[in-house]
């Protein structure tokens, strides 16, 4: 349970300092003088970096372990963080928002890890509530920046001066976070892989064979619009707010907010849902419920679209935000039963897939032809037509085989 708290809080320490530009970008983009499309670039680049990331960390906490990964991840990724405000043109603030992303690959280091620490009948639950908890991370971050931002110019800081400072602070939590994680936590509850000779046992383990089997990339499609709308989201719903309602950058930043504080127990209740339904119904009961749940998001997001009035759009924005972190958990409740012998792996191209929905769906964003407005209206199709791939898709096909191939390696 040490580890268990430790990894949720580094995660959300993760969260904070990845998004923490985000409730801020209404003064950079006044600051930097951006346009809507290089605004979008940005977008896209703060989740870019995190695809390959998250697919070499799931290799690194197979023979590295979650440990020292997560320690040396936190230790580089501070870097760019508190660097940023260095940045003095929309060039330099792209490359730094795109070392900023790496940070994202936290995710796969925290399911990796509670993946190990915990049963199989209760690891959906453990691995959602860490990744809630982790996400709320993003909700924080988007009330709390305006708040430090505010409080510097209080100082006698300009806005521009402002933002660069409030950055030095996720940057320093996560170097506190570093030490934390190293110091407090085990790769398994049996030790570390050092301690156990884990590395032995683990050479030639990686089978790249997953990535033939569709239910990988399905899961992946599904992260892809529940994770990624929810990343995309953070980053954009400050300033959707500022521009489409008039609100102030702090009020944006609060409402915005809202929206990743429903982490605390939505992502949470879909992996609880999801073990009860395995219980009585197996991995096909858990792929209904993330189809379903990805049913009624893509409408909450039609819903949000057409919102005519700001109380509408807060009503169906935290109704969509209620079955998007549910379907994130759902996801991960399946995520560690698809091949238990190369987790890691295939969490990394789960993981991945749903930074690769956040940076397609950031071209939306950035189309000067599409309205923020009719973007959240495509990606509202675009994830109920996944729901029906995963209502189709038969999480249960290989389980025989695999129990078959189990008790023949056992045998031997």
């Amino acid at each position: 349970m040490k580890t268990f708290h430790v990894t949720w809080l580094t995660f959300f320490v993760c969260f904070f300092g990845w998004f923490g530009l985000a409730p801020l970008m209404p003064t950079i983009k006044e600051d930097l003088h951006l346009d809507k499309s290089q605004i979008g670039n940005i977008i896209i680049a703060s989740v870019s970096g995190t695809i390959i990331a998250r697919l070499l960390i799931g290799k690194l906490c197979d023979t590295w372990g979650p440990r020292k990964t997560y320690t040396t991840l936190l230790l580089i990724g501070a870097i760019p963080v508190m660097c940023v405000g260095l940045a003095q043109s929309y060039t330099s603030f792209l490359l730094f928002r795109l070392a900023i992303s790496i940070i994202g690959a936290s995710f796969v280091i925290t399911q990796f890890h509670t993946s190990m620490m915990f049963a199989p009948n209760i690891k959906g639950t453990a691995n959602a509530v860490a990744g809630g908890w982790g996400n709320l991370g993003g909700g924080v971050t988007n009330m709390v920046m305006p708040v430090i931002f505010a409080a510097i110019v209080g100082f006698g800081y300009t806005k521009a001066e402002a933002w660069r400072y409030a950055m030095i602070v996720p940057g320093v939590m996560m170097l506190i976070a570093a030490f934390l994680y190293f110091r407090y936590t085990k790769d398994t509850p049996a030790g570390n892989y050092d301690e156990i000779e884990r590395e032995v046992k683990v050479k030639g383990k990686t089978d790249y064979s997953v990535l033939k089997d569709w239910r990988v990339w399905a899961l992946a499609l599904a992260y892809a619009v529940c994770f990624g709308m929810e990343i995309t989201f953070d980053n954009i719903a400050a300033l959707h707010f500022v521009q489409e309602f008039k609100l102030s950058q702090g009020s944006a930043g609060f409402w915005a907010g809202v929206f990743g504080f429903m982490n605390i127990f939505a992502r949470a209740l879909g992996g609880i849902f999801a073990d009860k339904v395995g219980k009585k119904y197996g991995m096909r009961g858990k792929g209904l419920l993330l189809a379903s749940v990805l049913l009624l998001e893509g409408a909450g997001l039609i819903l949000f679209a057409q919102a005519g009035s700001f109380g509408m759009a807060i009503v169906s924005m935290i109704s969509f935000a209620l079955f998007l972190k549910m379907a994130n958990g759902a996801t991960y409740a399946i995520t560690p039963f698809v091949n238990e012998k190369n987790v890691g792996l295939v969490s990394g191209i789960v993981g991945a897939g749903g930074n690769v929905g956040g940076m397609l769906f950031g071209f939306l964003f950035k189309s000067k032809s599409i309205t923020y407005v009719e973007a959240f209206g495509y990606i509202g199709m675009i994830v109920i037509g996944v729901s029906l791939l995963v209502l189709v898709t038969r999480f249960t096909k290989k389980e025989k085989a695999a129990e078959l191939e189990v008790a023949l390696e056992n045998a031997a």
